[in-house]
């Protein structure tokens, strides 16, 4: 953060956030990322590839840029043989999104957490405790790299939440932390949590921003959106992260199908109902986030 640059905290607070980024994973793909293979250690291998996405989204109107790390918690790259690099692959991404941010105003750097991958007990091996200390020791890391807050999405059971928000609260207590979780067609996450108990819960357990991401499209979020806006607690903002559209077959690969149009005029939409914040996720690239910028201009 540029020393002329208020905290993330304070434009939170003074609500000049609006607008996040887009999807990481898409682009990446764009860029000639394999499938199952680690998006991770292009924060090491392929710097200046994933330097550019981030900047593209900053100059399409993001305030906040998210770093490549939602799978780098010990679990998720055990799976690609790297939980020996934990520390150097998120301390580099968020040193990577901290020089983009850096180019421009009032842009903040968001550590990504995802979920782990384990099962909380009784139904998985993780345990509360376990749990806080994985998510403790990636966010460590991301803070090494000059994160201004963090951001744990994608998730589907408020008990690892829980232990996200502590685990990320033990070694940063004062840096905002954003929590959304996924939600499915029946408008539950895969736990089964509904969206208006996920955002009182979310903010009880200490989140500055809840929402929703992932999902199946603007017209599911958009009924997420209503169940959520009036659930929110008094000074907890709202954010919204949807996938742009569904992916249909084109050929021999998937590609999501909503337009930035599409994007512009649910979040034109979205804001008048009183979300605080939106971004995109899957399938999204900086054009929505043009829309979804100009929606809020």
């Amino acid at each position: 953060m540029s020393q002329e640059q208020i905290s993330l905290r304070e434009a939170l607070d003074a609500g000049l956030i609006h607008v996040g980024d887009g999807a990481m994973g898409t682009s990446l793909q764009d860029a000639g990322l394999d499938d199952g293979g680690a998006p991770e250690l292009w924060n090491i291998e392929k710097t200046e590839a994933v330097a550019a996405i981030l900047r593209e989204y900053a100059q399409a109107g993001a305030q906040l840029l998210t770093t490549n790390t939602f799978g780098a918690t010990r679990p998720r790259l055990v799976m690609h043989d790297l939980e020996d690099r934990l520390t150097e692959l998120n301390t580099a991404a968020a040193q990577l999104a901290r020089d983009v941010a850096d180019e421009f105003t009032n842009v903040y750097v968001l550590g990504d957490i995802g979920p782990s991958g384990d099962l909380m007990e009784p139904m998985g091996i993780l345990t509360p405790e376990g749990a806080r200390a994985l998510f403790a020791d990636q966010a460590t890391a991301l803070l090494a790299g000059g994160v201004d807050g963090f951001i744990i999405e994608t998730m589907s059971d408020l008990s690892e939440t829980e232990a996200a928000i502590a685990g990320i609260r033990s070694v940063a207590p004062l840096l905002p932390i954003f929590a959304t979780m996924s939600f499915d067609t029946n408008l539950r996450t895969m736990m089964g949590v509904k969206p208006e108990v996920a955002v009182v819960e979310l903010a009880r357990y200490g989140a500055d921003v809840v929402g929703a991401n992932c999902g199946r499209g603007i017209d599911e979020i958009r009924i997420i959106a209503q169940a959520m806006v009036p659930a929110v607690p008094e000074g907890t903002k709202l954010m919204l992260q949807s996938n742009a559209g569904l992916p249909v077959l084109v050929g021999d690969t998937f590609q999501y199908n909503g337009t930035p149009e599409e994007m512009g005029a649910f979040a034109a939409d979205a804001y008048a109902m009183g979300v605080d914040i939106i971004g995109a996720c899957c399938g999204s690239r900086a054009q929505h986030i043009a829309a979804i910028s100009g929606a809020r201009n």
